[in-house]
């Protein structure tokens, strides 16, 4: 739903009411979770660890305190738990033993999980009066990122008149008129570029506030992207490259990297790919020769708490023990101070910087501006954390595909009023000639995999390369030609075969166990034709649905996965179950047609989809979908299979 409105004020006040909603539905379900599962030595959840004691402590990185926790019993191992590496939590000090009472309580994030001890990073020290306190730790929620989503809504709502961020606001909410000048040629740094995407990378450097790159299934966005921040970082000019996942950013540190460029990476090294700490902040940082004075004044401070402890055996002197706590702590900020110095001048070596949006952490970038944002998978990103990275850039360029996967949205009221529009889609419903480049050329899918998502989405834009404009399965080495593996599409029609839907049993996900060995069938026919299972990947809508797969498929090679598992990937199979069969056409998930773009554009070479036409045709989308199977003649009746 896209709602327009007269000032920023009330747009910004709309967008708070949704981030409550979400706020809300995100408590909701953790408290769900926990509800009527605690116990002695856990949860069944496993949101919740209880009767810890602090094992050890160290120093961390980025100036965070290491806790390790084991069970009090030390006999006990840690129970099954869902606190995970990078997962929120909030550490309670438990009162009288007797009763639910709850004294103190510090938040941190997980950074490692063994068989025994779970390690928690927080920013500040958990400091106890009880020296045999037991804690508990439960998943939270991420309070951090929701506070500086609502700060850079203020800050950008109440920019002065003709100041940067307000031009950026006025220009992304439609008020005024995006900038660009005429484009220059450029030298490409990688001439492997095609002509779509080198006047994508002219017309995103010709900007002077906003610019969009529009990036459908198969066009390269990424290596345009990486050209774009070359040709930045060529022009001696200072670039933040941000996504909203982690996932997504570190997949373009690793492109940036491998072509030498100098990078570095924002965020807890628990969110982080083992493979790209030694480009993070907090690795450089450590490893900063003046770090040896911070790692002293620690330890003098970790000595001091030990010595203040050992006063409960015997009574101290009146104040001397918050003496020592005092002179400890001072310690600590003064070790605080020196690495914050560090933090700075690494900082200011790196130049590209690269993080999460909502891992932008104001106190550590301070009035920092780049001359450049770039954001990756910018429309599934929510329109209150897009306004974080605006802060700190004098020019945005959103990349991605609005007509891929939206905004993740747990609140469905949010949803449904409009957090799961994305900036970048509101921004293209004003004005999409006069601030976006589509790259248009497509190295992916057969001709006849791409028309169809080309039709629909994209107003027959999209244009097969040459290299895959005709390749099909049995063009393979070790694959026969068969019907299968000859033709670039195959549609199932299972209509009519009593193929019907489940619900699966205590819980509110959906089945359909007929689909699913017709699913298993046709993989087996595709292996039995020379296809290697690691070509083959499977897509449902459904989690229950890929379970069942998972548990009856014999090819581990094969993946089998959620819409959402597989942006981004691509397979040169994909056998897509869409699971809905019912009298009454209900689709549920179905009708998001932005995740079934996904589903149908991850082929390459061929695309198998099973599902029942009487139920999915209630919806357009699929009506046509069908239609165009029909002529291309890849529409075939389960009947046949038999």
């Amino acid at each position: 739903m896209l709602i327009a409105y007269k000032t920023a004020e009330q747009h910004f006040q709309f967008l708070n009411n949704l981030l409550e909603l979400e706020a809300e539905a995100e408590r909701i379900a953790n408290l769900n979770a926990l509800k009527n599962k605690r116990e002695h030595n856990g949860d069944s959840s496993g949101q919740v660890l209880t009767n810890l004691v602090i094992r050890s402590q160290d120093a961390g990185m980025g100036g965070r305190f290491l806790l390790n926790f084991a069970k009090r019993n030390q006999n006990l191992s840690l129970p099954w738990t869902r606190l995970e590496p990078g997962c929120p939590v909030i550490l309670y000090e438990e009162g009288n033993q007797r009763s639910d009472t709850v004294t103190v309580s510090w938040r941190g994030v997980v950074s490692q999980l063994k068989k025994d001890t779970i390690q928690v990073a927080f920013t500040q020290l958990p400091l106890s009066e009880n020296k045999h306190a037991v804690f508990r730790l439960e998943r939270s929620t991420d309070e951090i990122s929701r506070q500086r989503q609502r700060s850079a809504m203020r800050q950008v709502q109440e920019a002065p008149r003709d100041s940067r961020i307000a031009i950026l606001r006025d220009i992304l909410l439609g008020t005024q008129m995006p900038m660009f000048r005429p484009p220059e040629p450029i030298t490409l740094i990688d001439s492997k570029l095609n002509s779509s995407q080198k006047k994508a990378v002219e017309f995103a450097l010709s900007t002077d506030d906003v610019a969009i790159i529009h990036g459908p299934p198969g066009t390269g966005k990424t290596t345009t992207m990486v050209e774009l921040i070359r040709q930045i970082v060529q022009n001696d000019e200072s670039v933040l490259v941000v996504a909203p996942s982690n996932l997504a950013v570190d997949n373009l540190l690793e492109k940036l990297l491998s072509f030498g460029q100098n990078a570095l990476r924002l965020g807890h090294p628990a969110r982080i790919l083992p493979g790209l700490h030694h480009h993070t902040l907090d690795e450089l940082v450590e490893n900063h020769p003046d770090m040896r004075l911070v790692q002293k004044l620690t330890r003098q401070a970790y000595d001091l708490f030990d010595q203040a402890e050992k006063y409960t055996r015997a009574k101290p002197e009146p104040g001397q023990r918050k003496s020592i706590r005092d002179e400890a702590k001072s310690l600590l900020a003064e070790a605080k101070k020196v690495e914050k110095q560090i933090t700075l001048r690494v900082l200011d070596s790196a130049h590209i910087i690269c993080a999460t949006n909502t891992g932008l952490d104001p106190e550590m970038l301070g009035d920092r501006i780049f001359n450049w944002c770039i954001m990756d998978e910018a429309g599934q990103s929510t329109e209150p954390s897009t306004w974080i990275p605006l802060l700190y850039a004098q020019n945005i360029v959103f990349t991605g595909d609005h007509y891929q996967l939206p905004p993740t949205v747990i609140s469905h009221e949010a949803a449904v009023r409009g957090l799961n529009v994305s900036l970048m889609e509101r921004v293209l419903s004003k004005n999409p000639e006069n601030i976006s480049k589509m790259l248009t050329i497509q190295y992916r899918m057969h001709a006849d995999i791409m028309n169809f998502s080309s039709a629909y989405f994209y107003g027959n834009s999209l244009i097969a390369d040459n290299s895959v404009i005709d390749h099909r399965l049995c063009d393979l080495p070790g694959v026969v030609q068969t019907e299968l593996t000859e033709t670039p599409i195959h549609f199932i029609d299972t209509a009519g075969a009593s193929y019907d839907e489940q619900l699966e049993e205590n819980g509110t996900s959906t089945l359909n166990p007929l689909e699913a060995q017709l699913v298993l069938k046709k993989l087996d026919d595709l292996i039995d034709s020379g296809v290697q299972p690691n070509n083959i990947g499977i897509i449902t809508p459904y989690a229950a649905q890929a379970n069942i797969l998972r548990n009856a498929c014999k090819h581990s090679q094969v993946d089998i996965d959620s819409v959402d598992g597989f942006q981004g990937r691509e397979k040169e199979t994909i056998i897509v179950s869409l699971v809905r069969s019912n009298p009454e056409g209900n689709i549920g998930f179905l009708a998001d047609t932005r995740r079934m773009n996904v589903a149908l554009t991850r082929a390459r070479r061929k695309l198998i989809v099973i599902g029942d036409s009487a139920t999915i045709t209630v919806n357009p989308f699929y009506n046509q979908m069908i239609n165009y199977f029909e002529s291309i003649n890849a529409y075939h009746s389960v009947w046949e299979e038999n």
